[in-house]
């Protein structure tokens, strides 16, 4: 989803570098003081002064596997894999692997001479869902990679940091590794199309009112996938389907826009949905919620706000963050003939980490199609720190 999680800090860059600081922090522990001190103060500097980035223009020309990489000209960028996997004994998983890159020196800008200044940090979340025991384990690192143990665009490798991992083995195919506390996948994953799906209009997602105001996104919704996902002493051999979104931009969210909730649903027939909704402030729905409808044979047609219509119909309150989710819903798309439930799996699917909480997990799909997806929801734990216009 196109500002998915540190997405639009360049609207506020000076708050946006201490959510940052914030959360490396938390997640560096192993870093001495002095030098992580140093680290902070620089990227405060950095992000604070003038930048010059790239911003999400239409007319964009996609042009693969170039676009599998990076694009260090905007400010932020992101590789999100989620997928639903059955091992061989029926036992259900889903798994989410997400690697982040969010500038803080844009090309244009001359810096230090220093393996410790880098022009951006790497973030990457990791979660499993044991769907059978209602198990969630997640986990997040940052790095400024400075010793190369995170990076992007290196042979094969897209992006990684330390043992985690994402590598282009094909034109569209790619292999994930993450291993954190007992908890690891190990996946290969293949796509069965010709090309990717655009979302949006001209190469571009617009999200707000304004120039700019949008991301260059696409995605491989139907990969298949094989391999192993490991929950303590169980190695579990997997098959299933990956939705993979790749997204890059500058500048997206809106003042008056407090969160959202993104969904990807692949169908059993055959076809896929990705459809969003941005919430505002006043309770009421962005202009530019929207999505993508695809069918069995790749085929897209974009989905307009006009087009669907979405209700929440359950709720689940998180322990650790207090926020309230919608973990069912229905979704209608008269135009298309969609009447859908979307369910979580099991509710507690919360990232529950710093700088702030969101819930993402994994879906069932009933109604007049059926299925299984993701969903994402942020905004309800919480102000989004950082990705919001101040």
């Amino acid at each position: 989803m196109s500002w998915r999680v540190y997405s639009s800090f360049a609207s506020s860059d000076l708050v946006a570098t201490k959510a940052l600081c914030r959360a490396y922090v938390l997640t560096s522990l192993s870093m001495n003081f002095p030098t992580l001190l140093r680290l902070l103060c620089f990227l405060l500097v950095v992000s604070a002064a003038h930048a010059d980035w790239r911003v999400a223009l239409p007319g964009w020309s996609y042009q693969f596997p170039l676009d599998h990489g990076s694009h260090p000209g905007f400010k932020t960028e992101w590789w999100y894999f989620t997928g639903n996997l059955r091992a061989k004994e029926g036992e259900e998983l889903g798994y989410q692997l997400t690697f982040f890159r969010q500038g803080v020196a844009d090309p244009s800008r001359s810096l230090p001479k220093s393996r410790f200044v880098q022009r951006d940090v790497k973030f990457a979340h990791f979660a499993v869902s044991d769907i059978s025991r209602k198990k969630f384990h997640h986990f997040q690192k940052l790095s400024r990679g400075a010793f190369g143990d995170a990076g992007f665009d290196e042979g094969g490798r897209i992006a990684w940091i330390e043992n985690w991992s994402c590598e282009r083995t094909g034109l569209h195919d790619f292999h994930l590794k993450a291993q954190q506390d007992g908890i690891s996948v190990d996946l290969k994953l293949v796509s069965p199309t010709a090309a990717p799906v655009i979302h949006g209009r001209n190469g571009v997602s617009q999200k707000a009112a304004g120039e700019g105001r949008a991301s260059h996104y696409y995605s491989l919704t139907r990969m298949k996938t094989s391999g192993t996902v490991s929950i303590g002493d169980i190695e579990y051999p997997v098959e299933g389907l990956t939705w993979f979104d790749h997204e890059w931009a500058t500048n997206q969210l809106a003042l008056h826009q407090s969160g959202w909730d993104w969904f990807s649903l692949q169908f059993e027939e055959g076809g896929e949905l990705m459809l969003f909704q941005i919430r505002t402030k006043d309770g009421g729905r962005d202009e530019f919620s929207s999505g993508t409808l695809v069918d069995a044979s790749g085929a897209a047609q974009k989905i307009e706000l006009s087009d669907f219509e979405l209700e929440p119909i359950e709720w689940w309150t998180s322990a650790e963050s207090k926020g309230r989710y919608p973990v069912a819903w229905k979704i209608k798309i008269p135009k298309h003939g969609l009447d859908l439930t979307v369910r979580a799996r099991f509710s507690n699917q919360e990232l529950a980490s710093a700088p702030f909480a969101y819930w993402e997990g994994t879906v069932s799909v009933e109604g007049n199609r059926k299925g299984r997806g993701y969903l994402e929801m942020t905004g309800y734990a919480g102000r989004i720190v950082g990705m919001q216009a101040q």
